[in-house]
């Protein structure tokens, strides 16, 4: 009997439970590859919701305005960032009306890249917006937000032009086949947020937020830098205003827009949020050392979003390969598990696991400014399907023996229960 179809010694369940563990997409797909039975278990959507939920999208590069920039060895997703350079394209010309300058990237998660186009159009003075798959070469244009809709939150139709921005909301643990858009934009006065689910196919509007009950004195100038970026945390948007020690939260289920006050100490600072775990938020910054070179990193978790919640601070000390890093807050996706740092003198761009803290030194940082982190998994288990397994009689026994070592552990180890959240 041909190896590759030889029955595994092991039901179903128990290799599931060990599958779902493999953290690289890449060594997922190859197991896929080794044996059939492994392809119908890992193919399943059920598996691949929970594969998911387990494991954050690889971090595979940069995409910058003037192209992709991969992650470069000695980075633990290097390999996998060299087959992207093979299967995926970047460019716009599979946009309509040929791609070309009109559009420009907007946001990049989950395999998924968000353009736009600023002209009027139709029925809508909006942006017109499109969902791309950089792997199909396919995208999905989004119906515009109507005129009406818009009006009901704002009469200012050339603020609402030329402040409107668009992101992806991160997928979690959703259907890989559907996404959300926000849109959001403001005038002197308030700002709103336009959600699009791609099960719908329709648009909502949430609540208009007053600027003088978020924030006083503001500068509107401040908001129009390509270094004001979000940082996402249990379902949340958080933007740092520049010269106030608060965040702009928006919180992407109820629609609503807040305010959430940042420590004293920290006026001043650029500050990156991310998930703490059980529901508290972890605040990156720069330290301050008046008389030396930043080398080390500050990081604190916030009990609960109050100025004078509890803080416990912790430093994180930063490799001795650059003189100093500065926070990348041209790139910001903490949703994706990483922060990005600047190298000084020229030493290049860094990721720093929001978890585990490690950082890695990702490709150079040459034209970083206002780009976008780009991860996925399941685009990228195609590719690699694709490649082939030079030996599969081999790759099955190294799974095999993998298998026997694990299972023991995996039998006492009972699976992680998963509640899945409604989409809107």
């Amino acid at each position: 009997m041909d190896p590759a179809r030889r029955a595994l010694p092991f039901p179903d369940e128990i290799v599931e439970r060990i599958l779902v563990r493999v953290a690289s997409p890449r060594e997922l797909a190859f197991a896929s590859a080794a044996h059939p039975h492994f392809r119908r278990i890992i193919a399943d959507a059920a598996f691949l919701r929970q594969y998911r939920s387990l494991h954050p999208p690889q971090l595979l590069g940069v995409l910058s305005p003037w192209g992709i920039m991969l992650a470069e060895a000695p980075h633990s997703n290097a390999p996998s960032a060299r087959s992207l350079a093979l299967d995926a394209d970047f460019s716009d010309n599979h946009l309509p009306d040929g791609g070309g300058s009109n559009w420009r990237r907007s946001d990049a998660r989950d395999g998924r890249v968000l353009v736009m186009r600023s002209y009027r159009r139709g029925d809508s003075v909006l942006p017109e917006l499109a969902v791309c798959d950089p792997f199909t070469r396919g995208y999905r244009l989004l119906p515009p937000i109507p005129d009406d809709l818009v009006a009901t939150v704002s009469n200012d139709w050339l603020d609402c032009l030329l402040h409107f921005e668009a992101l992806l909301v991160p997928s979690g643990h959703y259907e890989d086949a559907h996404f959300r858009v926000i849109g959001w934009t403001y005038d002197g006065e308030k700002v709103v947020a336009f959600l699009y689910s791609s099960l719908s196919g329709t648009w909502a509007a949430g609540t208009p937020a007053s600027w003088d009950a978020l924030v006083t004195n503001l500068n509107f100038a401040v908001l129009e830098s390509d270094h004001w970026l979000p940082s996402y945390a249990y379902g949340c948007f958080y933007w740092q205003v520049p010269g106030h020690k608060i965040l702009l939260k928006l919180n992407i289920n109820m629609m609503e827009f807040s305010a959430v006050g940042l420590p004293p100490n920290y006026h001043g600072r650029h500050v990156v949020v991310a998930e703490a775990g059980e529901g508290r938020l972890g605040i990156f910054s720069r330290s301050y050392h008046p008389t030396s070179m930043p080398t080390s990193l500050q990081y604190y978790t916030l009990q609960n979003e109050d100025e004078d919640a509890n803080v416990d601070e912790t430093t994180i000390p930063l490799p001795t390969d650059c003189q100093s890093y500065g926070i990348c807050c041209g790139i910001v996706n903490g949703a994706e598990g990483y922060i990005f740092l600047l190298g000084e003198p020229s030493c290049g761009l860094f990721t720093l696991e929001t978890k585990t803290f490690k950082v890695e030194r990702l490709c150079s940082a040459i034209g970083c400014s206002r780009s976008l982190s780009y991860s996925g998994y399941f685009g990228q288990l195609a590719m690699v399907l694709g490649e082939g397994i030079s030996s599969q009689t081999t790759m099955e026994a190294s799974l095999t023996s993998s298998l026997q070592t694990m299972a023991a552990v995996v039998q006492r180890t009972p699976p992680r229960k998963l509640t899945p959240k409604k989409l809107m």
